[in-house]
């Protein structure tokens, strides 16, 4: 057995480029307050009104320049090195801490990482056990079923999360998949992706990795059901959107959704971040400082409204404040759907299903109600259940849930 990593060697030419580029943002914030107060002096700006002109101009200029010819240096002798570092890493796993580090580090600031080929950004994969799986090769102690549940994670998190201490006074590591294949013989496979991509991207990338798996199962899959947590949720109804207009075989088999604490209609933590922007981009001396907040990833500014189309996002400066204008996507058709919304509160009230919630995610968006019917997500009075005194996070382990699914996914189908 090999010892997890929290570090590894090959780590070092992400850590470096990601180094060069803060050092460099923060030499170009640091010169926009600079010039935002001599600009209030009636002082002349450079190229733009963020930046400084004359030898101060040339020193930040400097500065920015320097940076980056060091880090693309650093970064060539470093990608030399890169396949030596692969080696030195052998085969050893990266510990929990490390991949929960790295999902929030792509949950925050996924799309740029992506964006610039930085090989902390989340590639997309199908998991067992902790482990890929290759789908030309799957390994031979995989439980082979026509029963398959896919567990979608949310923001910021990744497949090992499913697994932990469990609530409701559980002794033993609580875990829905292992519960499920227990209870129900489903074969537990868990999603891992860059949560900070746009939903519609991830939706449309699961789908084909889907199609994937019915081609290369080495049995039909009669019965396949998801799980998904929260951004999960509307990455599931994306791909099942994607799959339609394609036309792709596995919708065919997808015969249950449970959503878990999804923001079907946005959370409102989003929607304060982008007032944030707003007071922030308000005075010339904090316009600079509204860059930070913009550095929050395409999967977060989703999460104001609940994209799940790429019409929803498209051709649109995300950080702009705009009413909804999303285009409603209903359930998709010929699958069952339920729904599990959290409260903190021990009873349901027009304060708590608006704001309170489960911490992040309002009970009403939670059950895909909305003022506007033709937004309303057509759960069946007996697919909803509202855990009450349970936290976002706390829907992964809770017991209670656990029953709900295992009753609902054993229902024959209609």
């Amino acid at each position: 057995m090999t010892t997890p990593s929290h570090l590894k060697v090959s780590d070092l030419r992400s850590i470096a480029q990601l180094a060069t580029e803060a050092t460099t943002s923060v030499t170009r914030l640091t010169e926009g307050v600079h010039q935002a107060v001599w600009n209030t002096l009636g002082a002349p700006a450079g190229e733009s009104k963020a930046r400084a002109r004359g030898l101060t101009g040339m020193v930040y200029s400097s500065i920015v320049g320097v940076t980056q010819l060091v880090g693309k240096s650093i970064d060539l002798a470093l990608a030399t090195l890169h396949p030596l570092f692969t080696k030195i890493d052998g085969a050893a796993p990266g510990s929990p801490e490390r991949e929960a580090v790295l999902a929030a580090l792509n949950g925050v600031m996924g799309d740029r990482l992506a964006a610039r080929g930085n090989a902390l950004a989340t590639t997309m994969s199908l998991r067992h056990q902790g482990r890929a799986l290759d789908l030309k090769a799957l390994p031979a102690d995989l439980p082979v079923t026509g029963k398959v549940v896919l567990l979608i994670h949310g923001l910021c998190m990744n497949d090992l999360q499913w697994c932990g201490e469990g609530e409701d006074g559980q002794q033993d590591p609580f875990d829905h998949g292992v519960l499920l294949a227990r209870e129900l013989g489903y074969t537990p496979l868990y999603l891992r992706y860059n949560s900070g991509l746009h939903t519609s991207r991830n939706g449309a990338t699961l789908a084909e990795l889907l199609e994937q798996l019915v081609a290369a199962w080495p049995i039909a899959i009669d019965t396949l059901s998801v799980v998904a947590h929260s951004m999960g949720g509307l990455v599931t109804r994306s791909a099942c959107q994607h799959a339609a207009q394609t036309k792709q075989r596995w919708l065919a088999r997808l015969k249950h959704i449970v959503f878990l604490g999804t923001p079907h209609h946005g959370a409102p933590l989003e929607r304060a971040g982008n007032w944030v922007d707003i007071l922030l981009g308000s005075t010339p001396y904090s316009a600079p400082f509204a860059k930070l907040g913009q550095l929050r990833s395409a999967g977060i500014t989703d999460l104001r409204f609940g994209f799940v189309q790429p019409s929803d996002w498209e051709n649109k400066d995300r950080f702009r404040r705009t009413p909804d204008r999303r285009k409603p996507l209903p359930l998709p058709q010929g699958v069952t759907c339920f729904t599990v919304a959290a409260t903190l509160a021990g009873q349901r009230g027009a304060l708590a299903d608006r704001l309170v919630g489960d911490g992040l995610v309002p009970l009403r968006s939670a059950l895909g109600e909305h003022d506007d019917a033709v937004r309303s997500l057509a759960f069946g009075k007996n697919n909803r259940l509202i855990a009450y005194r349970t936290n976002h996070i706390a829907l992964l382990r809770s017991a209670e849930v656990g029953r709900r699914m295992v009753r609902w996914l054993s229902l024959p189908q209609r």
